[in-house]
Formats: C-alpha cells, sequence, structure tokens
C-alpha cells in the first residue's frame, strides 16, 4: 500500500466521544518492510503512518522543543481527524521544582504548537521516577499549565512514575485541576486508572515479540471493552486505582498508545485494538 491508496481506518465521526489508538513516533527502522511497505522513502513515513492510525505520540519533543515549521510540517502531513500527542520537554518536568517552571511551560506551549491547529491533542507531561508527590509543588505546577492557545482548548496529562503518587491526596489534586493521570500498563512504573479529568489516556508497555499483534488476542478485546468503557464514562474498577472509583461520569475522549516494550509489534498492536474498538464503539 502507498500513502496515496486510502486509509486503513476512516477518521473518526465528528460527535461524541472519540476513542484513538496510536503509536510512539513514526521513524523506527524495524517497522521498515514490516508497517511500512517495502519501498517506501522515510519522508513520507508520517503521511503513510498517520493513514492507518488515529493517534501518534511525539517523543522527539520530550529531548528538546521543535520549530513552528516543523509543527506545521507534521500537521499538513496527516489527515483530518488524526492527532498527535506531544511530550513536553524534559528540562521542564526533571527542574529541581516544579513550582518554577512557569517560564518553561510558557516557552513550549508558546513556541509554535498553535501552528498544528486541530492536530493538536494532549501534551503529556511526564515526570521522572526520582520525582516523588509534592503537593505543594505538584499544585503549583499544574496551576501554572495554560488552559487555551489562541483560543483553543489545551489538553494536558501527567504521567508519574514514583509511587508515592499512589495517594488518594494526590487524586484529589489532579481532580481539582482537571488534569488527566496516565494509566502505564507497566510493571516498571505505578499505574493508576483513578479519572482525574475529562478524557482518558493509556500507554500499554506489555508488547510481546512471540506475538504478531504484540498483545494476545483475548488481552486486545479486554482493552477495546475498557476503551469502550472509559469513553462512555465509566471508572473501571478492575484496573488498580489509589481513591475510590467515581459514580457513572459524563463520556470522554480516549487515547490510548503502545509505547517501548517489543517496539516493532506496535503498530499491528495498534491497528488491531482500533478495528476491535471500531467494531464495538
Amino acid at each position: 500500500m502507498s500513502p496515496s491508496s486510502g486509509d486503513l481506518f476512516a477518521p473518526p465521526p465528528s460527535s461524541g466521544p472519540h476513542i484513538r489508538i496510536g503509536i510512539g513516533g513514526w521513524n523506527y527502522a524495524p517497522w521498515r518492510n514490516n508497517f511500512y511497505p517495502a519501498g517506501l522513502v522515510q519522508r513520507r513515513e508520517l503521511e503513510f503512518a498517520s493513514r492507518q492510525l488515529r493517534t501518534i505520540e511525539i517523543n522527539g519533543t520530550y529531548y528538546g522543543a521543535q520549530k513552528a515549521a516543523t509543527y506545521a510540517k507534521w500537521a499538513a502531513e496527516t489527515p483530518s481527524g488524526f492527532m498527535f500527542s506531544l511530550k513536553a520537554p524534559r528540562y521542564i518536568t526533571e527542574d529541581k521544582r516544579l513550582a518554577d517552571v512557569g517560564k518553561g511551560i510558557g516557552s513550549f506551549v508558546h513556541g509554535g504548537l498553535a501552528e498544528m491547529g486541530e492536530r493538536l491533542g494532549p501534551i503529556l507531561w511526564q515526570l521522572p521516577p526520582s520525582r516523588p508527590f509534592d503537593a505543594s509543588d505538584l499544585g503549583a505546577f499544574l496551576e501554572a499549565l495554560p488552559r487555551a492557545l489562541n483560543g483553543q482548548p489545551l489538553r494536558h496529562v501527567l504521567e508519574v512514575r514514583h509511587p508515592s503518587f499512589m495517594d488518594e491526596h494526590y487524586v484529589a489534586l489532579a481532580r481539582m485541576h482537571a488534569v488527566p493521570t496516565v494509566f502505564t500498563d507497566s510493571p516498571d512504573y505505578p499505574s493508576l486508572a483513578d479519572l482525574t479529568g475529562d478524557f482518558t489516556y493509556a500507554r500499554l508497555m506489555r508488547s510481546a515479540d512471540g506475538i504478531p499483534t504484540g498483545y494476545a488476542p483475548d488481552e486486545l478485546d479486554r482493552w477495546a471493552t475498557r476503551a469502550c468503557s472509559w469513553a462512555a464514562g465509566n471508572d473501571i474498577g478492575e484496573l488498580p486505582h489509589a481513591a475510590p472509583l467515581l459514580p457513572g461520569n459524563k463520556p470522554r475522549d480516549v487515547f490510548m498508545f503502545f509505547i517501548s516494550s517489543a517496539k516493532h509489534r506496535n503498530p499491528a498492536a495498534a491497528m488491531a485494538l482500533q478495528a476491535r474498538v471500531d467494531g464495538q464503539h
């Protein structure tokens, strides 16, 4: 298949909650002649990937903000209905005090993200495993996050990696600021499925090399059911929580990414899960 030969998945509907399944990045050599067709030139990989998936999490911004022209180029290569998630620069989230990073937040957000237009999805703020929960420091950080950019609402999501965040006080603070918490399906980091914002964001990190779709079919079935349940506004009791479950809530958008682990399997995993979700949702 060439990038111009048609989309594997139609864009999500214009109304109702959207469930977007994706991967991290698009430049990865083992995806060539695997996910990408033989002979596809590297400069067209984003064009192709964005027509097989509904979202991609950009990791490059974690190592440094990009130029406005780069954001505009990425947006121009993707179809209507597609959204990027951007990992915020680590120089912000790894600062000694989160309460002091307001200038860095502003520089990143106002440094060209507006060029992405409707393709701009969640901004992921990933805290390092060494940073424990500090309510005062984190509260100042969440307060500093801008909620709009040129009139367009911004969606922030927080990934926490220190065990001390498995605390109902953290959940209460995140809810007060309406910032979702990443659910990380990983053996290495704390996993919180507590609903703390108005959309859900999951990073699935257990792809297996020996399974063509990364996750076994029955696991993909379970994640499809969970994705649809989240989209309907439900809290999912079978997943780990730090606070009591919320009662039925309003429908919400869902973003799910297959990240790391057996990375060469992640595009197949994402497409298999999206197909299941589309069949249920």
